[in-house]
């Protein structure tokens, strides 16, 4: 059963005309299957959109509709209104939205990607890097045109000058680059011997990449401009971030996590230990009877938020690292201060002692 057109917009049934455009725009805007190619769902909540929006967008379908719902169109007969002809679907499409093709009337250059390979520490701080890039640039010798120096170039007589053509794709007609002249609307007499008669050679070209603080692994950066030229100007540069792992710090969220390692002397009587952070080396005092695992907050050593000012913090876990081997003298000093401690100093042990033995018992 077809949907109640009103329901289909998702508009109330007294909708003035202004509403009624609006709400159709954002479902197709949605649903159009240039935006979800292959798409069998979308194309059809497309063709349905387009229906309602026809029927109540005339007036006197409308009201013919609301009277008898979709029993007013089941019989058209000569003359009669149809709304599942959706022959002029693309017109109406374009009376609302404008026309595709003359906003793409002469075809900009491809969009290029680029990971880019950050260290932790430019991520988390922000930095500025220059890289080289090779891709297509408008040929100095025939500026462009694709032409040899002296020579004429000629209206495409495909596209008649427009640099594209339309190509019919399921119900509708979609704007495409010619591929006579790629877009530019114009043939060359004599091909420009440097760039073919493309009017484009590859060159490296420079681009500076800005890194703001924050930025996280995988995060793209666009920037316009910065991709392939085309005759209607050049496509976007979209850049990867990939951050390289560090030796020390881990991140999570804004903040930063590392740990230090102290040996049980230290740890049992406190010390003061050396810790790295992303602005340098600090002083953390490490108090007697530290246990291992034991998380010791720096603040505002961490990351700026991106595109913030606040900076997370830094997590130090402490662990005690338990000699591996002993000589007979250690041994001898560990067993008498083992007997010389006991259980007492040890209520953690003591404790757990305590439930094994309720558990056996």
């Amino acid at each position: 059963m077809k949907r109640d057109y009103y329901e289909v917009l998702g508009v109330s049934r007294d909708v003035d005309e202004a509403a009624l455009k609006k709400a159709y725009r954002k479902v197709a805007r949605e649903t159009h299957p240039d935006r979800n190619p292959d798409d069998a769902s979308a194309e059809a909540r497309f063709k349905e959109a387009s229906e309602a929006f026809r029927v109540l967008s005339d007036a006197d379908a409308r009201r013919r509709y609301d009277r008898m719902g979709h029993a007013a169109f089941e019989s058209t007969g000569p003359g009669g209104f149809d709304p599942s002809n959706m022959g002029s679907v693309a017109d109406l499409f374009e009376g609302l939205f404008g026309s595709f093709a003359q906003r793409r009337r002469r075809a900009t250059g491809r969009d290029l990607t680029y990971d880019l390979s950050v260290t932790f520490e430019e991520a988390a701080l922000g930095a500025e890097r220059v890289v080289r890039i090779r891709k297509p640039v408008v040929c100095e010798t025939c500026d462009g045109s694709g032409a040899a120096p002296g020579t004429d170039v000629h209206t495409c007589k495909r596209c008649g000058g427009t640099g594209e053509v339309r190509v019919q794709r399921r119900l509708f007609a979609a704007a495409r680059p010619c591929p006579d002249c790629g877009g530019r609307g114009t043939i060359p007499e004599t091909p420009c011997a440097d760039c073919g008669g493309t009017g484009h050679v590859r060159r490296e070209t420079e681009v500076r990449i800005t890194i703001p603080a924050g930025v996280e692994d995988g995060a793209v950066q666009s920037l316009r401009g910065g991709g392939e030229e085309g005759p209607g100007g050049a496509g976007d540069l979209h850049v990867t971030v990939r951050v390289k792992p560090h030796p020390l710090f881990e991140r999570r969220g804004v903040d930063v996590l590392c740990t230090a390692v102290v040996s049980f002397p230290e740890a049992a009587l406190g010390t003061d230990v050396d810790v790295p952070t992303l602005g340098g080396k600090v002083t953390m005092k490490l108090p007697a009877g530290t246990q291992s695992g034991k998380v010791f907050r720096l603040r505002g050593k961490g990351i700026a938020a991106y595109g913030g000012v606040a900076k997370g913090d830094q997590l130090v876990t402490v662990m005690v690292e338990v000699p591996e081997k002993v000589t007979r003298r250690q041994r001898r000093l560990l067993e008498e201060l083992a007997a010389e401690m006991g259980t007492e100093t040890h209520p953690q042990r003591s404790g757990f002692l305590e439930k094994l033995k309720d558990l056996f018992e």
